[in-house]
């Protein structure tokens, strides 16, 4: 049997791989009743789906290069906190390509499910500065 650090890190990786598809009905796979997104800005969603289509607005196409994938096990709760790094590279709707935007997505495994996610990127940070509103280059 698999150790739940090591299975909660395949689940998120397996979530991340059908979400790049994407195939939100395969990502649902590995997700719990009353799954918990957090999306940038704060977006709350419930379902694989509707990440997917919010994703659709803001790109083209996106895809994650995943740098690593490390998990802690809360000893009290049992579950099991996922953090995956890397890069997001892709295309804006325009058609413009991007490489290189940072993101975190952070989730809660429980009982091999994911319960709840939190995702951070720099796309709003680079939106703005592509209008020429960052206060700082990037």
């Amino acid at each position: 049997m698999t150790d739940p650090v090591t299975q909660a890190k395949q689940v998120v990786e397996a979530y991340l791989e059908c979400s790049m598809i994407p195939d939100p009905k395969g990502a649902a796979a590995f997700v719990a009743e009353g799954l918990r997104i957090t999306f940038t800005g704060g977006r709350a969603f419930t379902a694989p789906a509707q990440a997917t289509a919010f994703n659709a607005k803001r790109y083209a196409w996106v895809k994650k290069r995943f740098i690593r994938t490390d998990a802690a096990l809360d000893p009290k709760t049992g579950d099991v906190h996922v953090y995956n790094t890397g890069h997001l590279y892709g295309a804006w709707p325009d058609g413009t390509p991007f490489d290189g935007n940072r993101y975190i997505d952070i989730f809660t495994v429980r009982d091999g499910l994911i319960v709840a996610t939190q995702v951070w990127n720099d796309s709003a940070e680079i939106l703005l500065d592509r209008i020429g509103l960052s206060e700082a280059p990037l």
